[in-house]
């Protein structure tokens, strides 16, 4: 859904934190939780089709590729676009869109005209919907939610999506066991119309563009605005020191995550129900990590939690990878301590970000860390058929393991990293940077 974004920094007479009330958004909240558990369902349901329909790890790769592939290609615009367009109008389409999508794709499959090329067209439609909705929602999040509330609402959505991983995979198991497939994506786009019923009624206020803010406000463009973004972030050898590992896991993790209903049919000897409560245990293990790392606080340098977490998950997915079919407890427990590990990955990152990236550039920054962390993905999933064929499909979690495990302890080498919450004057290069872009 959302992630913990700063107050109102537009300095907007509309949007002060008197004049917001959390009911309005919490309705818009809700309407977002049940549509995506609908789309949660649908999405595994989807990928158990192709799973049954195929057997194949192209496949399965190439789905996984085609839902990163509108972040990694858009990503760097994106935080541009939604700060110039009217946000409650991108959800609104963004919704709208994909159960639209969805409910062509129940009739391709009421009519046995459903093919690979139809799910995979959906799921580009999905992760294309995602890729806008998401910032328009965080964005949204800033200016409706009182300052007090922010970090409220941060837990809420971690617990969502640890619940999501909970209940979506066996909802979906249940749902595609008990309906057609065109039954299963009817669902999505019913609990679709929950998320988009409270966008036509309620008011989303848009940032006031005021003189004071003119020269923080680029004039030349999209394309300027978010290489103006780039040039900041270049700027940060510890932020793009992150950069670099997070891609670096991401091109073994993200192939071997995409071949897990392989791995569970082939190596574990499982199903769909198999695949589905094993999924559950990940999010169990994400709400776990949540209450935790929300109790507790991590390390007094987070860049340490981080990076523990990292280690962790490393550690988890190798035992994952050499798992044995019985007992499918090892497997399970290996799978739940990677959900574990997620929230003290990705927690304290966010806090670093708030922390050390002037608010002026945090959208287009946060868009671009996620397209270039995302960027080596593909390339992982194109390699992943073939290096499955030749190696089977462990190679890539043994490989993936190996890699996160390799990757926390090289960031404790980093000096950049290590300090990336030292830095001095984390805000007194944006006059610099900006500058190029506002002539």
């Amino acid at each position: 859904m959302t992630h913990d974004a700063p107050a109102d920094a537009s300095g907007s007479g509309a949007t002060q934190p008197g004049a917001r009330r959390i009911g309005p958004f919490m309705a818009i909240w809700g309407g977002q939780a049940l549509s995506l558990f609908g789309s949660q369902a649908a999405q595994f349901a989807l990928i158990w089709w192709l799973t049954l329909q195929t057997g194949s790890a192209a496949v399965l790769a190439s789905a996984t590729f085609v839902g990163l592939l509108p972040q990694v290609v858009l990503g760097p615009v994106i935080g541009a676009l939604v700060d110039r367009w009217n946000r409650r109008t991108i959800m609104l389409v963004a919704d709208a869109v994909v159960a639209l999508a969805s409910l062509i794709l129940a009739v391709l499959f009421a009519s046995d005209s459903a093919g690979v090329e139809a799910v995979f067209a959906v799921l580009f439609v999905r992760a294309l919907g995602s890729a806008f909705h998401g910032p328009a929602m965080l964005a949204a999040s800033s200016l409706m939610v009182p300052p007090q509330h922010l970090t409220r609402i941060q837990g809420w959505n971690q617990s969502l999506q640890g619940a999501l991983a909970i209940v979506g995979a066996p909802a979906g198991a249940f749902l595609y066991a008990s309906l057609s497939m065109a039954g299963v994506m009817l669902v999505d786009v019913v609990t679709a119309a929950f998320a988009i019923a409270p966008l036509l009624a309620i008011r989303i206020p848009e940032p006031e563009r005021q003189a004071q803010d003119a020269p923080m406000r680029p004039t030349g463009g999209v394309l300027r605005e978010t290489l103006a973004g780039l040039h900041y972030l270049r700027s940060r050898k510890g932020h793009m020191a992150l950069v670099m590992i997070a891609a670096s896991i991401n091109l073994f993790l993200a192939p071997a995550f995409s071949l897990l209903p392989l791995l569970v049919q082939n190596d574990l000897g499982g199903n769909a129900m198999t695949l589905g409560w094993m999924t559950s245990l990940f999010g169990a293990g994400m709400i776990a990590g949540g209450i935790v790392l929300g109790s507790w606080g991590g390390f007094s340098r987070r860049i340490v939690t981080t990076l523990a977490g990292i280690m962790g998950l490393g550690a988890a997915v190798l035992v994952l990878g050499m798992a044995p079919p019985e007992p499918l407890f090892i497997a399970s427990a290996a799978l739940l301590t990677v959900g574990l590990m997620v929230p003290f990955c990705d927690g304290p990152i966010y806090a670093i970000m708030q922390k050390t990236i002037e608010p002026a550039f945090q959208g287009r920054v946060f868009s671009l860390l996620g397209s270039l962390a995302a960027a080596t993905a593909p390339l992982g999933l194109l390699l992943a058929a073939p290096i499955a064929s030749f190696a089977g499909v462990r190679a890539w979690f043994l490989a993936g393991g190996a890699i996160s495990l390799a990757m926390g302890a090289i960031g404790f080498l980093v000096p950049a990293l290590i300090r990336i919450e030292e830095t001095p004057a984390a805000h007194a290069v944006a006059a610099d940077t900006e500058a190029p872009a506002s002539r």
